[in-house]
């Protein structure tokens, strides 16, 4: 599918703000993937899709994870909160034909994974910087991005972590192990 027909079909699962999120995050994942020299048109696809299923209510996406046998941590089947990434990848490998390499990207948008490739890192940092975010600080993580994309991914995860830990939620174990793994391949 087109980017235009693929729009169409994201209309039918988000409300307007979210729907605009999804369209920077592509737009955003657009011009990292300029950068970084990756497939723009399938990077596009992926963040324009990765959050299809953020609007489904919790337990309809508890379900769909059981009936399809996805397989997610305790904890986010607990927390739920990311279980729309994989949920997504899901849909939009059976629905719309997408690739193992963007339904990865799709499904670990929230948490990262450790040893991401390029493509996963696009999706996961655009998310988290495209022009609808207004948080403290993601001017600074926004350049960095186009800089060394792994040190804006570990800055975010810290992020993350430390607003969670500070408003006492649980901490996704993906997203740490997706920050070690970063820094330890750094260093080498």
């Amino acid at each position: 599918m087109e980017i235009e027909e693929l729009k169409k079909e994201l209309k039918k699962y988000l409300k307007e703000e979210r729907y605009e999120h999804s369209i920077c995050v592509m737009e955003m994942s657009e011009k990292i993937a300029e950068i970084y020299n990756v497939n723009k048109m399938k990077v596009m696809k992926a963040a324009l899709m990765h959050d299809m299923a953020k609007q489904m209510p919790i337990e309809k996406l508890k379900k769909y994870i059981l009936d399809n046998k996805i397989k997610v941590s305790e904890i986010e089947m607990l927390l739920g909160i990311t279980l729309h990434g994989k949920v997504a990848a899901d849909i939009c490998r059976k629905k719309y034909g997408f690739d193992d390499i963007m339904c990865k990207a799709i499904s670990n948008h929230t948490t990262g994974r450790p040893n991401m490739t390029m493509f996963e890192e696009i999706i996961f940092i655009a998310d988290k910087i495209d022009e609808t975010r207004k948080y403290e600080g993601v001017q600074e993580l926004r350049a960095l991005a186009f800089k060394d994309i792994d040190m804006a991914i570990v800055k975010n995860i810290e992020y993350t972590t430390k607003n969670n830990l500070e408003k006492g939620r649980l901490i996704l174990e993906q997203s740490i192990k997706t920050r070690n793994y970063i820094l330890i391949n750094k260093q080498r």
